[in-house]
């Protein structure tokens, strides 16, 4: 039986430069070529920041990449005219891409290739996700588990200590938790939790929902 095919961002070492390159390859050549991140992140940004760690462990540079995509995110929050640039629509592709070549010129080769190719295929949109799930990856690749705590109301010195001491119970040896904690209101209560690529919805508004859903199924 053939080997299944299935699309992802493929990149190519030429000299010091990292070609990215959506194509279709089987899985078994995928396997051969790609270096698997110590985590899996899903969607189209998992797929670029896979492709990315692979390209830049290729290259040993996944601390400059990672080092240029933190700056890089930063300066998206700060400069409003980028910002803008980056969600225009009305800006073709082409001269985005240009404009992100010159920016790339002070980066990283991968960094550079990374952010004309979401130019090119009229995805910036999603480089903030890209990053993020880039972060994610280096994080795991560190021993490093990310946590984000959602609950309604801010948690104080106390509870937070004892939250991160019982969400220590999941880590393997060598591993390090890297506790993040946000506020939201609209959950009412309870928490929500994601570690690692676990995602735990213990919220009061999660629960409303369920029930409300099993009595409007009933009428």
């Amino acid at each position: 039986m053939a080997a299944s095919r299935i699309n992802i961002i493929n990149f190519y070492g030429s000299s010091n430069m990292i070609y990215f390159q959506a194509r279709t390859f089987s899985s078994s050549s995928v396997a051969q070529q790609m270096v698997k991140p110590p985590v899996q992140v899903f969607g189209l940004e998992g797929r670029y920041a896979t492709a990315l760690f692979s390209a830049a462990s290729k290259q040993k540079s996944l601390d400059a990449v990672e080092k240029d995509l933190v700056k890089f995110q930063g300066q998206m929050k700060t400069d409003l005219k980028l910002a803008e640039f980056i969600k225009d629509p009305s800006i073709k592709r082409k001269l985005k891409a240009e404009a992100f070549k010159k920016i790339g010129a002070s980066l990283n080769p991968a960094t550079s290739n990374l952010l004309s190719l979401l130019a090119e295929n009229g995805r910036l949109g999603k480089l903030n996700q890209v990053i993020n799930a880039f972060k994610l990856i280096m994080a795991a690749n560190r021993g490093e588990v990310v946590c984000e705590v959602v609950t309604a109301k801010p948690l104080d010195a106390d509870n937070k200590g004892k939250l991160e001491s019982a969400l220590k119970a999941f880590l393997k040896q060598g591993q390090t938790i890297l506790l993040t904690t946000k506020v939201d209101p609209s959950i009412i209560g309870g928490m929500i939790v994601s570690i690692g690529d676990k995602y735990v919805d213990m919220s009061v508004s999660s629960k409303i929902k369920k029930y409300t859903d099993i009595i409007n199924a009933a009428v």
